[in-house]
Parts: structure tokens; sequence; C-alpha cells
């Protein structure tokens, strides 16, 4: 039986990749929905060439637009953030990949594992901002949640017929455009040198959390929750190459590693066809000129933002929300040319400060806290930028 799948996110780099993989296996996968936040003329393409039955435009204003170039095709369209999850929660659908940027993918999450489907995770700021309310329904519904993150789809994979408890997750990060530079460099950074990634091709939100290594922060969050590990037994390791995509210790000291040459693709349909594994035409790694593999600390100094992370989540309850909220406001700023790329660490820092403590947070408080962070978060934007403005 073909495995019929909404993505939530179709026309972002996970999305579009996606939909890559299930034209490759089409007696497998089947794309039955695609949600896009804005992208009309992307989904309308998408739409037509995977023969989907419904897709859902965020943008209200985008609807007329996407309703009349899909209604000769039969498709149907809504509109508005309330109908991604619903759609998602569909009886028609088996899996959804919510591949949504940022915190707008925690409510579609939360409906579809109400409505026990088998969640293909890549937006790890679901678990980061209500990641203890997330495993407790994802286990109350059966809800399988399958990661396609390549770090933890690689410790997902790892763990396949093991019985061991895990000792350690070595989680691998390539460490960015800024890998090596140096602060004074940092300083001066452009939008276009933080979005210069130097192995993968990702979304501007994705590329510059790598930049910031935020990103190596919130999947460190995530790994705790989705493998029940504690963050002081989470390490995250510098591999340039990004051959080895993380790994897991156990107790005899053995280490596991999953290995590829970087392509999201596999990650991706690892988790539509798990617990299967079938082919992909990716570039495979040749180890007679594979000259070396090295892994190193980070520099926490260099990289506040892993500092940060970790105290967050050592903290608990609301406080990874904030923080999340916190950088996907700075993040924006930056990326409009508002403020520096070393203020980015200072707005998430003092937006922490500011935030009111709940140490076990009911979801209402979680989306309460997203949302008094972020205006936190903005005010302390506008606020730099007058005083780069002054300078």
């Amino acid at each position: 039986m073909k495995r019929r799948i909404a993505i939530l996110g179709s026309t972002g780099s996970i999305g579009t990749q996606a939909l890559d993989v299930i034209s490759k296996h089409p007696s497998l996968l089947c794309a039955e929905v695609l949600t896009a936040k804005s992208n009309a003329s992307l989904l309308i393409e998408q739409a037509i060439k995977h023969n989907v039955n419904a897709v859902v435009i965020a943008d209200e204003s985008k609807y007329e637009q996407v309703f009349k170039a899909l209604d000769p095709y039969d498709i149907k369209v809504f509109t508005g953030k309330d109908s991604i999850g619903k759609l998602a929660s569909g009886q028609n659908i088996h899996i959804v990949l919510t591949a949504m940027v940022g915190f707008s993918g925690l409510k579609p999450t939360i409906e579809a594992i109400k409505a026990g489907k088998a969640i293909a995770l890549a937006n790890k700021e679901t678990l980061v901002a209500a990641g203890s309310i997330i495993m407790k329904l994802a286990k109350e519904y059966n809800a399988p949640i399958i990661p396609v993150d390549s770090e933890h789809s690689a410790i997902f994979q790892c763990l396949q017929g093991e019985r061991a408890g895990i000792e350690k997750i070595l989680l691998t990060a390539s460490g960015g455009p800024f890998l090596g530079k140096t602060e004074r460099e940092m300083e001066e950074a452009t939008i276009e040198d933080a979005l210069n990634h130097p192995k993968w091709n990702m979304g501007s939100k994705v590329s510059i959390d790598s930049a910031t290594m935020m990103n190596k922060g919130l999947e460190m969050i995530e790994a705790h929750w989705l493998f029940d590990t504690e963050p002081s037994n989470i390490e995250i390791v510098v591999h340039p190459q990004s051959i080895v995509h993380s790994m897991v210790q156990f107790s005899d000291g053995s280490v596991t590693a999953q290995m590829s040459t970087p392509d999201m693709r596999l990650p991706i349909q690892y988790a539509l066809t798990y617990p299967h594994r079938v082919s992909l035409n990716t570039e495979r790694i040749n180890f007679s000129s594979l000259s070396k593999l090295e892994f190193f600390k980070p520099n926490f100094n260099k990289f506040p933002t892993l500092k940060i992370a970790y105290k967050a989540i050592e903290r608990g309850g609301n406080i990874p929300c904030a923080m999340n909220a916190a950088n996907e406001a700075a993040v924006e700023c930056f990326l409009s040319g508002k403020i520096k790329f070393t203020q980015i660490v200072k707005i998430i820092e003092e937006t922490i400060k500011e935030t009111l403590f709940i140490k076990e947070p009911s979801l209402e408080e979680i989306f309460e806290t997203d949302k008094t962070a972020y205006k936190t978060a903005t005010k302390l934007c506008y606020a730099l930028t007058n005083k780069n403005q002054t300078k």
C-alpha cells in the first residue's frame, strides 16, 4: 500500500527535496497534501506536477491566485494557518512531514499527533519549545516520531536493533561558514557571509542558525527529548567534512556512527520509508580518496549560543521556548539588515532575562511565552537598530 504524505512546508528546502524523493518511488510514496506559507507560484507548480489531492496556502491574500490555477485540475484549495493541521489530520494521510520553519510548526504537529499520524519531524523548534508536551502526546496517541534532521536521523539509525542504553550522544556540527573566522571578522559579517554555508544548501533561517551555531543548540535540545538523554550526555563535536552525521556511544565503550555524503534526501527518505531502506541516487563515499575525518570541540566563547542552549534546557520549563522565540526574532532582524550578526546573541540573552519563568508550562503558556518573548526580542532589535544608526 502506498504511503500518502502530507508535507507541511512543501516549498522550502526540506519540502522540495521530499517531493523529489517521493517522485523517485511512485509505487511506495504519494504526495497527498501540500502546504505553503506564501510561495503561491511554487505551490501551484508542485501541486500540478505531483497531482495532489489538496493544498493550503497560509497567506489568505494568495488564495484566489492558487484557487484559479488549480481549479481546472480538481485540486482542493484551502487557506489560513488553521487549515494546515486539519488537512494533515485527515483520514487519507499516513505520514505528516513537518517541514515548516520555526514555532509555526508546533500547532499543526500537535493536531497530527492527536490524529495518531506518524510524524516525520523536520521542525526542531517543535521539540525545543514544547518537548515535554509533545513527547507525552505522542505516547498518548500512539503517534511515532521519526526524525528528519540529518543528525537525529543518524542517531535514530544507530539505535536500530540495539538493546543497550545510550551512554553518550555525539552530535556532529559542520561548524558553519565562520568556523575558521576570528571573532573580529564575525563582528563585521554580512548577511551574504552568514548565508554562505560550506556544505549544506538550506533556507535562510536555518543557514543563519548554522552560522551562529544556534542550530546545534536547538538540535541538542531536540536530541534530549527524542532519545530521552540528559543534556550532559550529549556532546557536540565539530566535524567539518560532514560525512559522519552523528554517533552513539554505548555502555561498553563502543561507538556507532552513521555516515554518508551530505544529502538531505537520505534522512528524508529514511523517515518516509522506515523501517525499510530503498535505493537512492546519492553520491557514495569513496573511502580510498577520503583523506581525513576531523573532530574537535566547538569554541563556546566564539559561539555563545551553545552555552545559552545548554543553560536553557538545564533550567527547563518555558525558557527553551523563550530562547527559540528570541532567536527567530533576532534572525529576522539580522536578515533585514537591522542589526549586526553578533547582536543576535545579545538579543537572545536579554530576552531570556526578561522572561517570567514557568517550571511546568501548559500548552497555552507555551504559546503565550512564544508571543511575549518574540515581542520582547523585537523591541530589543529596534533599540539596537537605533543605537547602530546613531554611531
